[in-house]
């Protein structure tokens, strides 16, 4: 399925609204582990308050013409995660707050020509900055269902879940894992990772071919019961 700038515009403002609101837990409810091994939800809160002060640079960039990384190096990057981790909830949920609003202020402030300009990716992609909302929409939409505390994939909106889809298969296209064909129940769209051998055929809704994409928990398994291949992963 294809995918519109204003679509990601539009599923960005609700996955930062959905993702503030289910952060607003204290300080017991931030310690507790996220659904991420190894993280707390402080972790993730902390990732995408930084999240937004990152994409905030390459909002800079394309504004000016001044080249602004994302991140000075990986390490500063894990170093304001630990941070977060250390700051109260009140003082953690008022960054996440505020970098989402200086994100949202400084997009809302592009025009058309400075959305076209190319930016550079943590990953070193080099992109319009059209993709911005993307990049950011992914971020706070599954990471909202990553916090744990009752949000699922099937709350998000359909036409997110199947560009997510898309995109997670695209990324995987060069992972040597196992033939994997996923089909929507009742749709007819499906998504193939390539892979050795005759292929798995997973059927289900959209919103657990998603999950299972993402590496998040899922209830598909394949037509005898059997469990879904491991994949490797995503990000």
């Amino acid at each position: 399925m294809s995918r519109t700038f204003e679509d990601t515009r539009r599923w960005a403002q609700l996955g930062t609204t959905l993702f503030v609101r289910a952060a607003d837990l204290g300080d017991t409810g931030l310690d507790a582990p996220s659904s991420l091994p190894g993280w707390t939800r402080k972790h993730l809160v902390a990732h995408v308050a930084a999240n937004a002060d990152a994409l905030g640079n390459l909002v800079h960039w394309a504004a000016t013409g001044e080249r602004t990384p994302m991140y000075a190096s990986p390490e500063e990057r894990l170093a304001g995660i630990e941070r977060g981790t250390g700051m109260p909830a009140a003082e953690l949920t008022a960054w996440l707050r505020r970098s989402a609003e200086e994100l949202a202020a400084s997009t809302g402030s592009l025009g058309d020509e400075q959305w076209q300009f190319p930016v550079v990716t943590a990953q070193g992609r080099t992109v319009p900055a059209t993709e911005l909302p993307w990049m950011r929409s992914r971020e706070v939409c599954v990471h909202a269902v990553d916090l744990g505390t009752g949000l699922t994939f099937a709350d998000l909106p359909t036409g997110f879940l199947a560009a997510l889809c898309d995109d997670v298969v695209a990324k995987r296209a060069k992972d040597r894992g196992p033939a994997v064909v996923l089909r929507v129940t009742g749709t007819g769209a499906l998504w193939t990772l390539p892979g050795e051998g005759e292929p798995t055929v997973l059927v289900g809704p959209l919103h657990e071919i998603a999950a299972c994409l993402t590496g998040r928990h899922h209830v598909l398994t394949t037509s005898d019961g059997g469990p879904a291949p491991a994949l490797a992963p995503w990000l």
